[in-house]
């Protein structure tokens, strides 16, 4: 026998859909905990790993004296724990991606390059600054925290009561304004009070939410555990704070973490409650990497930490995942239907404030050619003049989608995508929101040199543009000009733009505040009387399935945020812009009636065999040539022919997607369809070393990437 004694089985980073898909084996002198972090050669590299397995007796069918020896061991990090492996497991085996390109991609990037010199440097600065925190109170009883927070409503408190006795997943289905927040509160401080070492995570679905619910948790509880109770994690954060970040909630300090969807990953040994805020948002699907769906793997991760703690005999250990929202995904709604779930209610408004009434504007009596409507405009004026505040929401950011010649028929092309690029009027210039290709405006058109180019469309620059010479001569209370203010994707890329831009409005400074989907979820503007949307009918006939669902979610969402304030709730009010009053859609949404919406969209979804009731994965690819991409597919749906259990799947042929080439890369899709999940996973599980062999045969050659999508959520 060979010294060392010990063979570790090691999750290294690999590419995506590589050969090398589990872990490698090693040697090394002495036993090593699973879960441990070490670095590994690999190649001429050098690479960090982590522990899968270690035992005394070589695997079999391998060399042993063609076994390397581990290069070091990362001292000072704990193990990564068996609830946490088990989860990347799942991941990996369930979104059918390699195990290491999971494990080692959701740790932070900076984890990945220490040494033990440099990480001892950082565990010290993390001492440091624990050290400076330690004249903070760190514990508290639940009661003592309780004491001080606002008096429950009587539905907050029926929530808490459902929350405390349940044994599986809730979804806290709460009207807008109906107090979710607080909830969420008090629910993690019943956890934090029962055990000393418990944690807390709480997901958003975008970034921009973070500030206001970090603030609200910030408040409540760094005044008993210190202000290194709770960290944030996502994606707008630089490295050596996400490290920080990471470590903090690993090593336990961190009481609460609160993230996006990145968060999910967080390694937190003593894990006791899992909050998804608006789970409904499709935000929560990743898009690039594993695809994963991080609202789906809180609900998986909670029954994890709960049967790990039942193995272990620890009582009173169950972790509880909550799921809240007003618009619930019809994929938790019908859960609760099943029993799966167990749905709490909660119907009414803190306060006893009512919902915003519906008023659909006809804009086949309008004048032609007008953005924005004569009697919307009247009732924002009366709206400005009260001192109250507007929000108008249109999903399309920038002056205008399309700049086009009259004459020719040119019009603003993106040359490396199969789309337009969207006119920026501000900076002057065109720009693909999908490859970031950005040009200045030509002075006439290419094509012909016609003088007389002009916008088509209407984008969130122009709608501000539009108010402000409109309300140019209203006034405020005051006496002081009306200010209209937007806010978007590019208005808040800068640093402290996002909080500024909120500060602006929470004070009163911002009297119509124009903006896209971003502002029309998780926020609290106690002033906004009136909610306007602008270009509604985009969705209503969209190919897509779910466009109906998501059109309806955010519109609902959308108006949520008027009359939150009860004193002025009676008159708040969300007009709706569209050339179809009389939709089906919006009879629903005039009745706040979420319940009557889902079963309607749930009826049509189980005739036509759609997610809930079918389940569904894409194959895509991306190549150099259309025809490569899908000569790709096509090789990859007969290959599938030989496999056992394609006759319990659909295969459709391949076709192009909806946005065809993004960066001089064309793109082309196939859709899996199962009557059953289990026969899905099984026939994606054969499928994917036939994919792998198909990327290197002739009709894979012209291939760049390809990437299994289960549960997609466009098709």
């Amino acid at each position: 026998m060979l010294n060392p004694t010990y063979w570790l089985q090691v999750v290294v980073a690999t590419p995506a859909h590589s050969q090398v898909a589990g872990p490698l084996s090693y040697r090394s002198e002495f036993s090593l905990a699973s879960g441990s972090l070490i670095r590994v050669p690999l190649g001429k590299r050098e690479v960090m790993g982590v522990v899968w397995s270690c035992a005394t007796e070589a695997p079999t069918g391998v060399a042993e004296e063609q076994v390397r020896c581990i290069a070091g061991v990362l001292d000072g990090i704990s193990p990564l724990g068996e609830s946490w492996r088990e989860l990347v497991g799942f991941a990996a085996r369930y979104y059918q991606r390699g195990l290491g390109e999971v494990a080692l991609g959701v740790l932070p990037p900076s984890l990945r390059t220490l040494d033990n010199t440099q990480l001892a440097r950082r565990l010290k600065r993390e001492h440091n600054k624990r050290e400076e925190q330690a004249g903070l109170p760190q514990a508290a009883e639940a009661g003592e925290l309780a004491s001080e927070a606002p008096t429950p409503s009587e539905a907050q408190a029926e929530a808490l009561r459902a929350i405390a006795e349940a044994t599986r997943p809730v979804l806290l289905y709460g009207s807008t304004g109906s107090g979710k927040t607080e909830v969420y509160l008090r629910a993690a401080e019943t956890a934090l009070g029962l055990d000393p070492n418990a944690q807390v995570l709480v997901m958003v679905p975008e970034i921009n939410l973070t500030p206001q619910l970090e603030k609200r948790f910030r408040d409540r509880f760094e005044p008993h555990f210190g202000s290194g109770a709770l960290v944030s994690m996502h994606s707008g954060m630089t490295p050596p704070q996400r490290l920080s970040a990471w470590m903090a909630a690993h090593h336990g300090h961190a009481r609460i973490v609160l993230g996006t969807r990145m968060a999910v990953f967080a390694s937190m040994p003593g894990l006791r409650l899992i909050v998804v805020d608006e789970e409904h948002d499709p935000s929560y699907k990743s898009q690039d990497g594993a695809r994963y769906s991080a609202r789906d793997l809180a609900v998986y991760r909670a029954k994890v930490e709960s049967e790990r703690h039942e193995a272990t005999a620890e009582s009173g250990r169950h972790c509880q995942v909550i799921l809240g929202s007003a618009t619930p995904s019809l994929e938790s709604w019908h859960a609760c239907e099943q029993g799966r779930y167990l749905r709490v209610n909660m119907a009414s408004r803190i306060g006893g404030g009512s919902l915003p009434r519906l008023r659909l504007v006809d804009m086949n009596h309008q004048p032609k050619g007008v953005s924005l409507a004569p009697p919307l405009l009247a009732a924002m004026e009366e709206r400005i003049q009260r001192g109250e505040q507007c929000l108008v929401l249109l999903n399309r950011r920038g002056y205008a989608p399309v700049l086009a010649c009259g004459d020719c028929g040119w019009k603003s092309g993106c040359p490396h995508c199969s789309a337009y690029r969207v006119f920026h009027k501000l900076d002057r210039t065109l720009r693909c929101h999908h490859c970031g290709f950005t040009q200045r405006v030509p002075r006439a058109c290419p094509d012909c040199g016609n003088l007389d180019i002009a916008p088509i469309g209407r984008g969130t620059e122009q709608i501000e543009e539009q108010m402000s010479a409109l309300m140019a001569d209203m006034k405020r209370p005051d006496g002081t000009a009306v200010r209209v203010a937007r806010m978007d994707a590019d208005t808040t890329r800068t640093k402290g733009s996002l909080e500024s831009q909120l500060a602006a409005l929470h004070s009163g400074e911002v009297d119509v505040l124009v903006g896209t989907q971003m502002i029309a979820k998780g926020h609290d503007f106690r002033r906004i009387t009136l909610v306007a949307s602008v270009n509604a009918d985009s969705a209503l006939f969209a190919s897509d399935y779910r466009a109906p669902e998501r059109l309806f979610s955010l519109l609902m969402q959308a108006s949520g945020r008027a009359g939150r304030d009860a004193r002025h709730s009676a008159t708040a009010e969300m007009w709706v812009q569209t050339w179809h009053p009389d939709h089906a859609l919006f009879a629903a949404l005039k009745t706040h009636d979420y319940p009557g919406f889902a079963q309607s969209q749930l009826l049509e979804r189980e005739a036509a065999g759609m997610p809930p009731f079918g389940y569904q994965a894409l194959l895509r690819a991306d190549a150099r040539t259309q025809e490569s991409a899908q000569a790709f597919l096509n090789l990859a749906a007969e290959q599938a022919a030989d496999l056992t259990g394609t006759d319990e799947v659909m295969l459709y042929p391949a076709v192009p997607l909806n946005i065809q080439r993004v960066a001089n890369i064309e793109r082309a899709q196939m859709l899996v369809e199962s009557d059953s999940r289990l026969a899905l996973q099984r026939f994606l599980a054969r499928w994917r070393p036939t994919l792998l062999t198909a990327r290197h045969s002739p009709q894979g050659k012209g291939v760049i990437r390809f990437a299994i999508d289960v549960d997609p959520l466009s098709v």
